[in-house]
């Protein structure tokens, strides 16, 4: 379940780079083709595909290993002195034409110093003061420059960071509305049904189901795809990924689906909230005491030598707040003598623990008696035979002896929530997941600064951050965009649910059929709610050994991922999806069928929606060959032709290395 604070980050893989994501050709590994009539046009493309993909992303960059430092989110110090940050190519930026240098001014020649004094001149008399002039009007102040306007290519690619995927309807909408007016319109949107009111609805509270995990990818999915809260449900994606529980690791009772889908709800509630208190709703919230363990934890007995768990107290720091060392503002690791400084030792673990012991489920009978599943969704209380009455002593504070637990709770968290790493530990996070793997010291720190102060005096706003993120420059410029090193991997599932969301896909019955995709053989190897550990799918500081990444000290995360297995696992579901669904489970190609006939169109129309216009003039000449060969002369050939269309650009690397 855990490692303890050993644990190297950055620690490489057995999975190398770019390789292992070309798999179709290079490996013979077949791409099923469910009798839709476009296998010849797929294999040779994937191939060139997938190798480009690596190229692109393995190909050095921008920013140098200075910020990249701390890309180590979670890493473990090391002795080792740093090494040198390579020079890198410069982001290309546009300069202005240099101004010409003033001339120099003439040096006065001095005047002769007079041989005797000069007497004093007799003074003039004073003239009568001329009459003041009559104020005139004040000129107008110069108007604000105006903003260029937003352009479609550019809408839909700050959607590919700040929503679940980029519709025709919401690229629109920022286009008039403008970035900053369309997160506030996302900020104040309600939230609509919650996960555990969709299984309780769906009937996955029968006893039947107690011991399983039926109801939850449904519960997820729906969410994911459906709610019109688009950007409240990147965050709790992005949340989940971070604070990190995993359905299967929830242990200790039964009704793990309602566990789990309680859960994203807590998450869901708190995107747009605070980080203090969303740690403290996460250090009290059954499925996080289920999965790290100190539900149930326990004072330390002296005659069985047993001592509490340490797992939370652990995973907290190291995971949740402040990391393995002390960093800079800018996010950059923190050296003293040329090594990195540790936040916290074993001492801090074994004191913090403390502070979670006697937490256990509220089982008391006003909460069963609403539903045999409401203990998990209502904080933990404390049981008092079971709590360390002792003193606590961590990162330089103690909670004195005799303290009560929800109070000693309160100072635990308030002490780490102050400690100047949480602010540029959960930013870089937080862009990684939204933006970017390898923000600049500068966006890091702009991030940061937002969530020491929101501008009221607040810590820890998260609206406030997530402004931060997706209004930066760095955000924003194009120009930026274009320097190697800039965007991410866009994980598996972001891909579908871009596709997903592009096309209204809808489940008329509810049922919302699409289960895990874990499996990185047939699916993703990635599915919400799913982590196998705290750890998540992949970690912010994954850098693919043998790679184009670590030559400039550049990490990777998703990678992590990305193998000869999941990148045709990937591929094949998709193309099933987009053709024939799952379930009930199906897009709406109705604006995609009058373009049909004019490959170019069809393929201008996909590029633009889910890959923000980013497909390579290549890129679209090679797909536009694969869909000529498609007779467009029949409604099936047309839609063949879609389907095709579809399945290559959510295959393509620009569409895959989000920018």
């Amino acid at each position: 379940m855990h490692e303890g604070p050993e644990l190297d980050e950055r620690r490489r893989g057995d999975d190398g780079c770019a390789p292992e994501a070309h798999t179709a050709a290079h490996t013979g590994l077949p791409i099923s083709v469910d009798d839709v009539p476009i296998a010849s046009a797929i294999p040779a493309w994937l191939s060139a595909s997938f190798a480009s993909v690596a190229a692109a992303a393995c190909g050095g960059g921008t920013e140098s290993a200075a910020n990249a430092g701390a890309a180590q989110t979670a890493g473990t110090p090391t002795a080792a002195a740093p090494l040198p940050a390579p020079t890198l190519a410069p982001t290309p930026v546009s300069s202005p034409s240099p101004a010409p240098a003033p001339a120099a001014p003439a040096t006065p020649t001095p005047s002769p110093a007079p041989s005797s004094p000069i007497p004093a001149p007799s003074p003039s008399p004073s003239p009568s003061p001329a009459p003041a002039p009559a104020p005139g009007p004040t000129p107008a102040p110069n108007p604000a420059p105006v903003p260029p306007p937003i352009t479609s290519r550019q809408a839909s690619r700050f959607l590919t960071q700040a929503s679940m995927g980029a519709t025709r309807e919401q690229i629109a909408r920022v286009q008039t509305i403008g970035y900053s007016a369309w997160l506030d319109e996302q900020f104040a949107l309600p939230r609509e049904q919650s996960r555990w009111d969709y299984l309780m609805a769906a009937g996955y509270n029968a006893d039947t189901l107690k011991n399983g995990t039926a109801g939850f990818d449904p519960a997820m999915w729906k969410k994911l795809i459906a709610s019109s809260d688009t950007l409240r449900q990147r965050v709790t994606l992005a949340l989940s990924e971070i604070l990190v529980t995993g359905i299967d690791g929830l242990v200790g009772a039964s009704w793990k689906q309602f566990s789990a889908a309680a859960y994203a709800d807590m998450l869901e509630k708190n995107a747009f909230g605070n980080y203090r208190t969303l740690l403290l709703e996460l250090s009290r919230f059954p499925a996080m005491g289920q999965y790290l363990t100190f539900r149930g934890n326990a004072k330390a007995n002296a005659t069985t030598g047993s001592q509490p768990d340490e797992n939370y107290a652990r995973e907290l720091m190291q995971l949740f707040t402040i990391g393995l060392v002390q960093l800079n503002g800018d996010g950059s690791v923190r050296l003293l003598n040329g090594a990195p400084v540790e936040t916290y030792g074993q001492d801090d673990i074994s004191g913090l623990a403390r502070v979670f012991t006697g937490w256990d489920f509220d089982t008391s009978a006003a909460v069963t008696s609403v539903s045999p599943q409401e203990f998990l969704r209502v904080p933990l209380v404390q049981v008092a035979s079971r709590y360390e009455a002792g003193a606590k002593n961590f990162l330089g504070t103690t909670i004195p002896a005799g303290t009560e637990a929800v109070t000693g709770l309160t100072r635990a968290l308030d002490t780490i929530f102050v400690h100047a790493n949480v602010g540029p530990f959960v930013s870089r996070q937080l862009i990684q997941r939204l933006v970017t793997s390898n923000p600049s010291g500068g966006y890091v720190g702009r991030v940061a600064a937002a969530f020491a102060n929101d501008g009221t005096g607040v810590r820890g706003s998260l609206k406030a951050v997530l402004k931060a993120i997706l209004l930066d420059p760095e955000a924003r410029d194009d120009s930026v965009a274009a320097g190697a090193s800039w965007g991410k991997l866009r994980e598996p599932v972001l891909r579908f649910l871009a596709w997903a969301r592009a096309y209204g896909a809808t489940s008329p019955s509810d049922a919302w059929a699409i289960g895990s995709t874990a499996d990185p053989a047939t699916r993703f190897g990635q599915s919400p709610g799913r982590s196998g550990s705290v750890f998540n799918f992949f970690r912010p500081g994954y850098v693919p050994p043998n790679s184009g990444f670590a030559t400039p000290t550049l990490v990777a995360p998703e990678f992590q991922i990305t193998n000869e297995s999941s990148v045709v696992g990937y591929v094949n579901f998709m193309q099933r999806m987009v053709s024939t669904g799952i379930g009930d489970v199906k897009a709406n190609y109705a604006a995609l069928l009058p373009l049909a006939s004019d490959s170019a169109a069809l393929l201008d129309e996909i590029n633009l929606v889910l890959a923000a216009g980013s497909l390579s003039v290549t890129t679209l000449a090679s797909l536009k060959s694969a869909l000529d060969a498609i007779s467009a002369a029949t409604d099936a050939g047309r839609n063949n032709r879609i389907y095709a269309a579809l399945t290559l650009v959510t295959a393509a690397p620009e569409f895959i290395a989000q920018k």
